[in-house]
């Protein structure tokens, strides 16, 4: 089965596009669990929980995707996906209440993390795999 042509030409992109996933869903799920059932972080550490998350995902699809347009659909999917949470944390758990400034905060990992694109990091992942060959 032929990657998406927005991808790089990592050896295994579906391992990566599923690791990337899973990544995904351990926000996801994290995001929703109940309060109690959550470490105590220090007041406004979990801003910082919140940035780097979204930073790493961010991060993580700009190693994942070569065109322009994929990666800003991809920061706006994440920037999508920290607004929707922060509204689920109020409708779906009776421990949890949305927060603006944690969404600002994901949004601000996201725009960290794409920034990573600018950087000659941004095809370490495809170095790593040409070492490994």
């Amino acid at each position: 089965m032929n990657p998406p042509p927005a991808l790089k030409p990592l050896r295994r992109p579906w391992l990566w596009l599923g690791l990337w996933g899973l990544a995904l869903a351990a926000v996801l799920v994290g995001s929703l669990l109940p309060a109690p059932e959550l470490p105590q972080l220090p007041h406004g550490a979990d801003k910082l929980e919140h940035f780097g998350g979204y930073g790493l995902l961010a991060a993580f699809a700009v190693q994942l995707f070569a065109t322009r347009a994929a990666l800003l659909r991809a920061g706006l999917g994440l920037v999508a996906l920290g607004i929707a949470l922060e509204f689920a944390q109020g409708w779906c758990t009776s421990s949890r209440m949305p927060d603006a400034w944690d969404a600002l905060a994901n949004a601000a990992g996201v725009a960290a993390g794409l920034a990573t694109a600018l950087t000659p990091w941004r095809d370490a992942l495809l170095r790593l795999q040409r070492r490994g060959a």
